[in-house]
């Protein structure tokens, strides 16, 4: 392994030192402005909302610097993303942003490589990136997607490097759980059951994590969104004077409206997420079974409603899987399913008009999109069951509402979420289906006044997390790079 590390340091250099040559005689000129690589601007995620919150911290900080979008949408445009950053965020930019359009985006798209797909994106990545700064070359090159094979290149073009990284491309985790050969959504039991695959793709993720580690260190100013994801982060790329923890901006102005009383006829528990495989809803399916049958015979039978989108037939497959499951288990009266549930467009509107008391009537009596802050204001609990969630928004989403989080206990929601807000307790956190029955059975328990207190202490929590937070601190990060200085 070290000689293959020697022989792919060598010709990197090489590579990079022919490039260098190559790019004096045809790169443009850099142009003093901030050039940002997201190559899809319609995902509608976090991801998207820290990209317009980052355009307007950058216009607030230097108002002179113009601002470009890297983007493989081809409806783009600058009054049309202004106004989706508006609409669709409630982030009001300064002007409108420069559009560059991308017509190679399918290299990056994991349906084009069926097998290597992370190498294959990665280097896709870097071709998409040629066409970018070819395109438009920027004094400031921001990666807001998790690109990290482009910041070699956009260096050699002569850019300053910035990056908000939301969860490493590969980590450790990843690797031991292939030498331990478990079975999961990134390592199918095909694999898993064979020794001679599970070596073959362990040296794979160990020459891509020397990689990866190579490439990340090339940024002048990394951002990440949590304890979790810099740990990892610091580990592979080993640039921990550049790194810099800015949790992502959480809008939870509404979610803080919300009455902390709630109805419990029946007590409801709630489960945000899309119904993808790492999420483990059937942990949580399993989990509320069994809290069922442990549950006093004198207590109220609790409902568990599951609210997220499917993005493809594999994902409706799942929903349905869950929903035979509840079957199975004999709870399907008390399970609930939301699929494809609207936030709500014109929530900001109400709560500006209206005081927390009379809030929950206004709402069960608007028109507009009120589904998921509807249910979020009924449930007296939240569930999360992903394991190494590098974040986890649903889960302050959860504490917002005042929906006690009973979240998975790793990474995001046990590093920075799910902690003591001045010495009160504000959630909890399980890893094991006994645990999380334990839990939901804990809460279903609490005395009202004691469950207030707690969900009191889960929304002052969340507070920390808010879009003003995130523009303090992403402002004072980049503030050195942007400014030059010391």
């Amino acid at each position: 392994m070290a000689i293959l590390a020697g022989l792919l340091t060598f010709v990197s250099t090489l590579l990079a030192l022919a490039l260098r040559r190559l790019l004096r005689r045809r790169a443009p000129t850099t142009a003093a402005a901030a050039g940002f690589f997201h190559p899809y601007t319609n995902d509608g995620g976090g991801g998207e909302r820290v990209l317009w919150c980052a355009v307007r911290a950058v216009q607030e900080l230097c108002p002179g610097l113009p601002c470009a979008i890297f983007t493989g949408d081809a409806d783009a445009s600058p009054d049309g993303l202004s106004t989706r950053a508006l609409d669709r965020f409630g982030v009001r930019l300064l002007r409108p942003p420069q559009v560059v359009h991308l017509n190679r985006r399918k290299w990056i798209e994991a349906s084009t490589y069926p097998r290597f797909t992370m190498i294959g994106q990665s280097l896709g990545s870097v071709y998409l990136a040629w066409e970018a700064l070819n395109k438009f070359t920027p004094q400031f090159y921001f990666d807001t997607s998790g690109y990290a094979f482009t910041y070699p290149l956009a260096r050699l073009f002569g850019c300053k490097v910035i990056c908000y990284t939301h969860y490493p491309t590969i980590s450790s985790d990843m690797v031991e759980r292939v030498k331990q050969r478990n079975s999961m959504y990134n390592n199918n039991s095909r694999i898993s059951g064979s020794i001679w695959l599970s070596r073959c793709k362990i040296l794979y993720y160990t020459i891509f994590s020397w990689l990866y580690g190579l490439v990340g260190s090339c940024a002048h100013l990394v951002m990440v969104n949590s304890s979790w994801t810099r740990s990892h982060i610091v580990n592979t790329w080993k640039v921990p004077e550049r790194t810099k923890r800015v949790y992502p901006p959480c809008d939870t102005s509404a979610l803080q409206m919300l009455p902390l009383e709630r109805s419990t006829t029946p007590p409801i528990l709630i489960s945000v997420a899309q119904f993808r495989p790492e999420k483990a809803h059937g942990l949580q399916l399993e989990a509320f079974a069994l809290a069922l049958q442990r549950l006093d015979s004198d207590f109220l039978k609790p409902k568990l409603q599951f609210v997220g989108s499917c993005r493809n037939k594999e994902d409706l497959e799942r929903l349905q899987k869950l929903q035979n499951r509840s079957t199975e288990l004999h709870i399907d009266e008390f399970v609930e399913f939301h699929k494809d549930v609207s936030y709500r467009s014109c929530y900001r509107t109400v709560v500006k008009n209206f005081s927390p008391h009379f809030l929950f009537l206004v709402i069960n009596s608007i028109g507009c999109n009120r589904d998921l802050v509807q249910l979020l204001g009924g449930a007296i609990a939240g569930l999360h069951s992903m394991t190494d969630e590098h974040f986890g928004i649903s889960v302050v989403e959860y504490m917002a509402a005042a929906a006690i989080p009973i979240a998975h206990k790793s990474a995001g929601p046990m590093m920075d979420i799910v902690l003591d807000e001045d010495g009160h307790q504000t959630g909890f956190l399980a890893s094991e289906k006994e645990e999380f029955a334990e839990a939901i059975l804990e809460v279903l328990r609490m005395p009202e006044p004691e469950r207030r207190e707690m969900a009191a202490a889960a929304r002052n929590r969340a507070q920390r997390f808010s879009e003003q937070r995130f523009h303090k601190d992403f402002t004072e990060a980049v503030r050195p790079v942007l400014l030059g200085q010391a």
